[in-house]
């Protein structure tokens, strides 16, 4: 064999076996010297001589360090002071470890980019994301622990330190990034102040029951009774939202019936349970709401469903708001006012129809008169700018017309403007306008209550008028808008809503006085709770 040591022992130089394997004489020489590769002999000049088994050693020490093995580990293997097997299984989790840091290490540089974290909040993430699970969970149990000392609410102490913030081994920067915002909330002594509240409302409220008694509720079954309300509750109220029923409006009460029944007999084993619908229900079932409406508390089970993977719950904001506005317009249950029903039967459908008509004219006038730069303005309704009052507007005639056509519509938060506020405006009212007057809405009944079509009509007559005031005072217009029709539209508007509470929450604050001189619309505006001034 080329290379081989001509004493003809068939022993190999360095630099044959170099060749032979590819591998280089610097390392094979390394190699040696840490007795990986012990030479066989030496010539009398003292160079290294490989023997025969050396090509397949050199082959397995190369293999060994591919895998990442280290020169101790693979000599104990060589020498058979331990087998491969085992120095596999260790090396493997050595790099089950290796391989955890660095998929967090990427975790952290992707959520770094994605949210452009400044340099200086740097360190802190990356020392959050280092945490062991137990130190995490030590950080959750600590506030959970001070917030409800003393409080004896073992059941909803048990379910806080339960729900522990285990992050997958390769978190995803959404993951990583609830993490951090979760560990920041903790911290917020706002947080620990609203689970205070919630477990003493939950000590107040919880089963007394004797210890093995035969009827004792199956803790499970009661959970999942509550959750299965909860979510009825949820899509029910979200819905009405949907459908523009107002939480005051005699068309909430209906809802709110089912509501208030199906809840009921989750409260079967409470101190005192309500045994009907009526005022003591409702202003417990209300008391509840109000306790549970903790914008905080809600944000950590977000946070923390998010960080560890698990589905995350449903936001109650708007559900909650609504369902406890209509508890507190909706003291006892009953049927609604029909003297409006009865009232309007001696109205004129054409009149109705003309009030419509010109309110939509003046209205139309002025949506026509709002530049682009308008949109962004604020409104007199809390919270609206101009672009999402006209967007409202623009879905109270889509709505009011989907009903009357035996569909109403489902898509209240979607974009109704578009990119042209004046055609969206001027499509919905055309298209109100041709199904009032196509279908026989106006000598037709709605709802379980029977209210009659031209009510509804009315109805959006007073919400275009209130509205297009809104708009007038935002862009600084006037508001003289359908001199003659706003006289009869405040008539309906106390028509409709005389009766109707002005609660927090409902539709419209308290009536406010008119100043001297003011416009029918400005009447309007103040009756139905708006600042003239």
């Amino acid at each position: 064999m080329e290379g081989m040591y001509e004493d003809g022992t068939g022993l190999l130089s360095i630099g044959a076996l170099s060749r032979l394997t590819g591998v280089s004489v610097k390392t094979i020489r390394n190699w040696s010297d840490q007795d990986l590769l012990p030479p066989a002999a030496r010539t009398p000049a003292g160079y290294r001589l490989y023997g025969p088994d050396a090509p397949a050693r050199l082959e397995i020490v190369r293999s060994l360090r591919e895998l990442g093995i280290g020169t101790a580990a693979i000599r104990a293997v060589l020498h058979r002071e331990r087998s491969l097997t085992d120095t596999a299984e260790r090396w493997a989790d050595a790099l089950d470890a290796q391989i955890c840091t660095l998929r967090l290490q990427r975790s952290v540089l992707r959520t770094v980019a994605a949210r452009g974290t400044a340099a200086e909040e740097l360190p802190q993430m990356t020392r959050l994301a280092r945490l062991s699970a137990e130190e995490r969970r030590r950080i959750v149990a600590d506030v959970v622990e001070d917030a409800l000392d003393g409080v004896a609410a073992p059941a909803y102490r048990t379910g806080l330190l339960t729900a522990t913030p285990d992050l997958p081994d390769d978190p995803t920067p959404e993951q990583l990034d609830a993490w951090v915002e979760l560990a920041a909330l903790v911290r917020d002594p706002e947080l620990g102040a609203a689970l205070r509240r919630l477990a003493e409302f939950s000590a107040r409220t919880a089963p007394a029951q004797a210890a093995g008694a035969a009827d004792a509720l199956d803790p499970a079954a009661a959970t999942g009774a509550a959750v299965r309300v909860a979510e009825l509750m949820r899509t029910r109220a979200e819905a009405a939202v949907a459908a523009g029923i107002a939480p005051d409006s005699p068309v909430a009460e209906p809802v709110l019936a089912e509501l208030v029944a199906a809840w009921i007999p989750t409260q079967a084993a409470t101190p005192d349970p309500p045994a009907e619908d009526g005022p003591a229900a409702r202003t417990r079932l209300l008391e509840q709401l109000e306790t549970a409406a903790e914008p905080l508390v809600e944000r950590y089970w977000q946070l923390l469903c998010t960080a560890t993977g698990r589905p995350t719950p449903p936001s109650w904001g708007t559900a909650g708001t609504w369902t406890a506005a209509a508890l507190r317009a909706h003291r006892t249950p009953g049927e609604p006012d029909r003297s409006a029903f009865e009232r309007l039967a001696d109205t004129d459908p054409e009149r109705v129809l003309a009030a419509y008509t010109r309110v939509v004219r003046d209205i139309g006038a002025l949506v026509a008169a709002v530049r682009p730069d308008d949109l962004r303005r604020p409104t007199p309704c809390a919270g609206w700018t101009v672009r999402q009052l006209l967007d409202h507007m623009v879905w109270e005639s889509l709505m009011a017309a989907s009903i009357a056509e035996g569909a109403p519509r489902d898509d209240h938060t979607a974009d109704h403007l578009g990119d042209d506020h004046v055609a969206a405006f001027e499509g919905s009212a055309r298209t109100a306008l041709a199904v009032f007057t196509g279908s026989g809405m106006l000598h037709r009944t709605f709802g379980p209550y029977e209210a009659p079509g031209g009510l509804l009509v009315q109805q959006v007559t007073v919400e275009l008028l209130a509205h297009g005031w809104d708009l007038a005072r935002a862009i600084g217009a006037p508001t003289d808008l359908a001199p003659e029709a706003a006289a009869e539209t405040l008539e309906a508007a106390r028509l409709i809503y005389g009766a109707a509470p002005r609660t927090e929450g409902s539709s419209f604050a308290p009536e406010r006085a008119a100043p001297p001189g003011a416009t029918g619309a400005d009447r309007l505006a103040a009756y139905l709770g708006r600042s003239p001034d």
